[in-house]
Parts: C-alpha cells; sequence; structure tokens
C-alpha cells in the first residue's frame, strides 16, 4: 500500500513542531520572557501541504488569522503533465505575530487541511485543540469545519469542544448535519431513493455480480444482500475506518454462512488497477466521482472502464444547476466540503459520452428524484452498457 505520508506536511510535521519547539509552542521563555508576547515580522515557508479542498481552503482557514499567503500548486509530475495539478501546495504565511501564535496556527491546521491524522483520535484532542486553538479559533470563521476535521469528524467530540468554546447555544454548530448535502437529502429522502433508483437499475441490467466502488458505510450493500439475484458482491473503498463501519452495520460476523460468502468488503483506490474488481456484471459508483480532483478522473476511468471492464457501469453525481434552489448555499459553492466540482447536466453528458466511446461503452442519462422544469433533478445518473 503507497501513501504520501513521508512526503507531505501533515500530522506528522505538528508533532515535529510540538517536541523541537516545544517551549515557543507553550509559550516559554526562560530567559526573555517579555519574547514571548512580543510580535514580529515572521515568514513560515511550508513545503508539500496537503489541502483537501484546495486553494480556497488555505485561504478560508489562514486569512482570517491575518495572514498574506503566498501559494504555489505542485504538478503530480512535470514528465506527465497530462495528469495535472496535485492537491499540494508550497504555502508562504507572511504576518507579524508572536511565535508562538505561528505555532499553534500550523500545529492546528495543517492536518485539518489534510483531513488526516498517523495517530487515533481520542477524547484526548478536545484538550489539545482547546490548548492550542483556544485563543483563536472561536472568533474564527470555519470554527465549525476546523473542529470537525481536527476531530475526524466524531460528532460528540466535535459538540463538547464547541459548546466549551462558545456555550450551549453552539451545541449545533458541531453537528455534520449542517453541511448542506446532508441537510439537503434528509429533507428530500434524496439518499435512499437514489439507491433505490440504483438497485432498480442493477436488477433491470440481470446482473449477478456487482462491485460497490466507494461503498462508504455499506447502505447500498446492505439492500443487495437482500436481493436473491446478486450472488457476489463486493464493497471497496479507499477508508478502512468505513469498512470497519459497514462490516458493523451489515452485521457480516452474524450472517448465515451461504449469506456470508456472497459478500466481501475490500481496501483499495480507483486510481490503481486491482484484479479484485475485474469481471463483474455490474459496477457501481454512486456519489464518487465528485469527490476526486477532475485531473484525477482519466486514472479512474482507466481503473473502471479499460481494466475492470464491467458490463454494466452506473454513476450518480449530484446536478449542480438544482443547487440554485437550495436556501443557504452561496453561487460557487459546493454541496458539500470535500466535493472537488459539482457537473451541470450538460458537463455530465459531455464526460460520459467521451468515456463511452474511449471505452466502447453506450451510456444513457436518467434524473434522480423530481424534475424542476428549468434545473433538472437534484442528482443524475448515468449507465454504461458493454457493446461487447
Amino acid at each position: 500500500y503507497v501513501n504520501d505520508r513521508p512526503y507531505v506536511a501533515s500530522s506528522f510535521l505538528t508533532t515535529a513542531i510540538a517536541k523541537v519547539f516545544s517551549s515557543a509552542l507553550n509559550g516559554n521563555c526562560r530567559d526573555r520572557p517579555a519574547l514571548v508576547t512580543t510580535k514580529i515580522p515572521l515568514i513560515a515557508e511550508i513545503a508539500m501541504v496537503a489541502s483537501r479542498g484546495g486553494e480556497a481552503l488555505i485561504r478560508r482557514f489562514f486569512e482570517p488569522l491575518g495572514y498574506e499567503i503566498s501559494l504555489e500548486n505542485q504538478l503530480f509530475d512535470e514528465q506527465f503533465l497530462e495528469w495535472g495539478a496535485s492537491p499540494y501546495y508550497k504555502i508562504t504565511l507572511s504576518q507579524t505575530i508572536t511565535v508562538q501564535a505561528l505555532l499553534t496556527h500550523l500545529f492546528v491546521l495543517l492536518p485539518v487541511l489534510d483531513d488526516n491524522k498517523h495517530y487515533y483520535v481520542s477524547k484526548d484532542e478536545i484538550e489539545k485543540l482547546l490548548e492550542k486553538g483556544g485563543d483563536w479559533l472561536k472568533d474564527h470563521p470555519a470554527q465549525s469545519i476546523i473542529t470537525r476535521r481536527y476531530l475526524k469528524y466524531q460528532t460528540s467530540y466535535a459538540k463538547e469542544a464547541m459548546m466549551r468554546l462558545l456555550g450551549e447555544e453552539a451545541a449545533e454548530i458541531a453537528e455534520p448535519s449542517i453541511e448542506i448535502e446532508k441537510e439537503i437529502e434528509a429533507q428530500l429522502s434524496v439518499h435512499e431513493m437514489r439507491l433505490q433508483t440504483v438497485l432498480q437499475k442493477l436488477k433491470e441490467s440481470g446482473a449477478q455480480s456487482v462491485v460497490d466502488l466507494g461503498c462508504g458505510s455499506g447502505k447500498l450493500l446492505r439492500l443487495l444482500l437482500q436481493e436473491k439475484q446478486f450472488t457476489k458482491i463486493v464493497g471497496m473503498d479507499v477508508s478502512y475506518r468505513s469498512l470497519e463501519v459497514a462490516h458493523s452495520r451489515l452485521h457480516l460476523d452474524n450472517l448465515a454462512p451461504k449469506k456470508r460468502e456472497t459478500i466481501n468488503l475490500i481496501h483499495g483506490s480507483l486510481m490503481y488497477k486491482d484484479d479484485r474488481i475485474a469481471h463483474f456484471d455490474a459496477a457501481v459508483l454512486v456519489e464518487v466521482i465528485e469527490h476526486l480532483e477532475e485531473n484525477r478522473l482519466l486514472a479512474l476511468e482507466k481503473t473502471v472502464f479499460a481494466f475492470a471492464q464491467p458490463k454494466t457501469v452506473i454513476v450518480t453525481t449530484p446536478n449542480a444547476e438544482y443547487n440554485v434552489l437550495f436556501d443557504g448555499l452561496t453561487p460557487g459553492h459546493f454541496r458539500h466540503s470535500d466535493h472537488r466540482f459539482e457537473w451541470t447536466r450538460a458537463q455530465f453528458e459531455a464526460w460520459g459520452n467521451r468515456v463511452a466511446t474511449a471505452y466502447d461503452y453506450e451510456v444513457v442519462y436518467f434524473p434522480i428524484g423530481d424534475v424542476h422544469p428549468e434545473y433538472g433533478s437534484i442528482s443524475q445518473m448515468g449507465i454504461f452498457s458493454l457493446k461487447n
């Protein structure tokens, strides 16, 4: 398994900051204590910062803290320009500020930008966050997403941290449901509608073996398990934690032996060829592609359509045109903070038509949910059928 951890400014770097600059981070200077509160012109250059949210998120986090920011987006490989830009940035931060404040900002925000930590997050992380961020986080406009990411989306931890920062009235801020996508879909039951539509299309395709690519917590897998038609079911996800949740929610350890033989969960990435997902009757990608950088879709296309080559591929993704109907979603913003893009119907069909032509598939498109006369449906679906 290959990852980027040895090469990026991540939570490993914050551990190093805590050790190498321990006294400065904690506001201690035995010989010259007055320097602790003295603001001086400082420049911090950090190479290879992983920003799971791009340039916009970097600016959203650091600009309210008063920094002048210079960014340089890194290419994946200068010898393969078609791979495009990566999610990694060289960041230069400039401000007249105390050394302690600068270090606390980096300590909290680098793993938040990366949206990952290299260690298990326990309740002790609440104390760490409040100790290092309490002075400035309570006034930060992005306090909610910073708190949730720092505590790895553990709702009870985030809620407690926000209550301690802002008081009882802040309790709801920490709930992940405030994200537009989840709030909307809770109201309209779109997610359930989407899964039922995908299930129906899979049944109509005649597929018996199905691989759910990006299976998450296993909601579609549960529906597939209830249908006798599907005799081989595989769920794959890049998040090992999601697979653990799916294993628990599907009660796999308690399934009858014959039923247990029909399903398997595997850890993997859609960026690489994988023999385990080849030769299926059908593959589904339910609200997956929008979580990838657009320039990484080519790798996904090759993995799914060229290598795995299922007879049927079902892809769903949000319809960006519908976003104007959502209260609280400002123009230019996505439904979910982890979305890298959201396509209009025309953009989705242009992509789907290109993929179908390139890999010898036919494709048809369907709306998911009620159709607005001008803006279409809330979500959209493409069904690809192998010609041969």
